[in-house]
């Protein structure tokens, strides 16, 4: 399918759904996995709560990270 999302972009989702013990480890992750600073990751996995293709692709975690970032929008 010519829409899907790319290998990175499932990684980075891949990433977000894990639990981590705290920021260290998933940094580490992120670092090691995907090669790029925590702060890309995060840029990139917020474009891709807005991405219909990543909801598609993993509806469980981009839905539970939608409700996230809305509740702290609410909190502002």
């Amino acid at each position: 399918m010519e829409d899907s999302l790319s290998d990175r972009d499932k990684a980075v989702l891949e990433i977000a759904a894990r639990s981590f013990t705290g920021p260290g480890p998933r940094e580490r992750a992120i670092r090691e996995r995907l090669g790029m600073s925590p702060t890309a990751y995060f840029q990139l996995l917020n474009a891709l709560l807005d991405d219909p293709r990543a909801a598609a692709h993993d509806p469980i975690t981009v839905n539970r990270l939608r409700a996230a970032r809305a509740e702290r929008k609410e909190r502002r």
